[in-house]
């Protein structure tokens, strides 16, 4: 079935479920102060709340002062009103500390936060709102493996708050773990049907396991229920831009910038995706914006550069280039992307510099020792090509190409034996008209001109628009035959 992507007007198809979704078990305990607080501040979205608090007992007595901070930290005045309506007789009140370190989250102070949490778990370890609230603070710091064992033990204290099931999902599908991230999402969905984050988070699962039909149908489910949620268009256009359909990207990542117009992310999607389709001007804008929004972000960095790279803007490539090093002293393509860049603009040593520091830091990469094989080989130095070309044929024997740059290198050095048998093995693993010349000219330097006559009629043959190759065969024809007649 072919699947497509309308951003505009969200089709609505419906996941089917065996059960009813369930209310919360009968003995669940009373929502109070320290649950709606440390929720609050975990970022639950207010809908799940409201329907919690509609659906479960509350223990809150709230002074005026308590109200005025949970309404700074969030609180709609549909969910301040069904604390008023709903509550036990045994109402107890907000935790001062507990309240603060919401704050500080709201201030994105989540070192501050973190700790007054922590303090707070020591004298109530099985606590769930509380890991739920520190586990959102590990997520906010890049702390996915502490956020997952705070989530985890959110679940296991109340495996019946449907949020921590979206937040284990979201964990497990920054872990590439699609296939957990599916399970939670749909316990969470079994939990509240109308979940929009589930839908979206079991999206991401799907678009992780490459199952772009079905991603795209539960982001459908996620915009049919909070249709103005722009990370959820920015998302879809991931899925789109995958399935190859890159005009219904372009619309995905539109909308959800006309939605959140600071959304660094969209902008740097829709700009790598615009340089791809040679869009420079438009490209370049959209990710000069993403930059000016997220000047930490490497990503946005690589790929103006890459943009540049491709317009022809060697200089400025260069200079983002060095500035995402700066940045990013560890950058996986790092020297590979500085060694492209000034090869375009012939800058050979230069170049040669960034792929030796490649090599140095991943030497077990064949293909960087073949690139710098092949740089040293064009500037004539010949025995240093050999060496690297030579690393390259080690790492990687079933590589042609590896083969006949090594096998180059052994005949500039006028070493027509060892270039002979990479020559050999070149046509081995890939007979290509290419190859076969090549091999002709290293027999004929060798003075096996039977044979050499034999590689180029075979290269002739495979590629008979090559005026060369003919050319060469009926030359080399000739001569044999004068070479005979005398």
């Amino acid at each position: 079935m072919e699947y497509s992507v309308r951003c505009r007007v969200p089709l609505l198809l419906a996941i089917v479920f065996l059960m009813a979704a369930p209310s919360f078990a009968a003995n669940a305990a009373p929502v109070d102060c320290t649950h709606l607080v440390g929720w609050m501040a975990g970022a639950t979205p207010h809908r799940t709340l409201l329907r919690i608090l509609q659906q479960r007992e509350v223990a809150i007595s709230l002074s005026g002062a308590e109200e005025r901070e949970l309404v700074s930290l969030g609180a709609t005045t549909e969910m301040i009103a069904a604390l008023h309506t709903s509550k036990l007789g045994h109402a107890g009140t907000c935790s001062a500390p507990l309240l603060k370190a919401a704050n500080f989250i709201h201030e994105k102070k989540y070192e501050e936060a973190g700790d007054l949490v922590s303090r707070l778990l020591t004298s109530d370890p099985k606590n769930g709102s509380l890991h739920f609230a520190l586990g959102y603070i590990r997520q906010r710091q890049g702390d996915w493996d502490g956020a997952f064992d705070e989530y985890s033990s959110s679940k296991e204290a109340e495996p019946d708050f449907s949020e921590v099931h979206d937040r284990l999902a979201l964990v497990f599908y920054q872990g590439d773990d699609g296939e957990n991230a599916i399970g939670e999402a749909r316990t969470a969905l079994s939990m509240d049907f109308q979940d929009a984050e589930a839908y979206r988070m079991l999206a991401l699962a799907h678009y992780l396991n490459e199952q772009y039909g079905a991603a795209m149908n539960a982001f459908q489910e996620s915009i049919a229920r909070d249709p103005a949620n722009p990370d959820v268009y920015h998302e879809m256009g991931l899925v789109a831009r995958d399935q190859g359909s890159e005009g219904q990207a372009i619309e995905c990542f539109e909308k959800s910038l006309r939605l959140a117009p600071k959304l660094w992310q969209a902008h740097n999607s829709l700009g790598s995706l615009l340089g791809k389709k040679n869009l420079f001007k438009e490209a370049i804008f959209e990710l000069n914006t993403a930059k000016g929004l997220a000047p930490d972000q490497a990503s946005v960095r690589e790929n103006l550069a890459n943009v540049y790279y491709r317009q022809g803007a060697y200089d400025a490539a260069i200079a983002e280039y060095h500035e995402l090093f700066r940045m990013n002293p560890h950058w996986q393509r790092g020297h590979d992307s500085l060694a492209r860049a000034y090869l375009a603009k012939n800058e050979y040593s230069s170049a040669i510099a960034e792929l030796k520091l490649a090599v140095q830091h991943n030497p077990t990469n064949a293909s960087q020792h073949r690139a710098l094989g092949q740089l040293l080989l064009i500037s004539e130095q010949r025995p240093e090509a050999v060496r690297e070309l030579g690393i390259a044929v080690e790492l990687d024997p079933d590589s042609a190409s590896s083969h006949y740059y090594l096998a180059t290198a052994f005949l500039r050095l006028g070493q027509g034996h060892p270039a002979l048998k990479e020559f050999q093995e070149a046509v081995r693993l890939d007979p290509s008209a290419e190859h076969h010349y090549a091999l002709a000219g290293c027999l004929m330097s060798l003075g096996r001109d039977n044979e050499a006559l034999g590689e180029m009629q075979i290269a002739a043959r495979l590629d008979p628009s090559k005026v060369l190759y003919h050319a060469r065969e009926e030359e080399m024809q000739k001569l044999m035959h004068f070479s005979t007649a005398r």
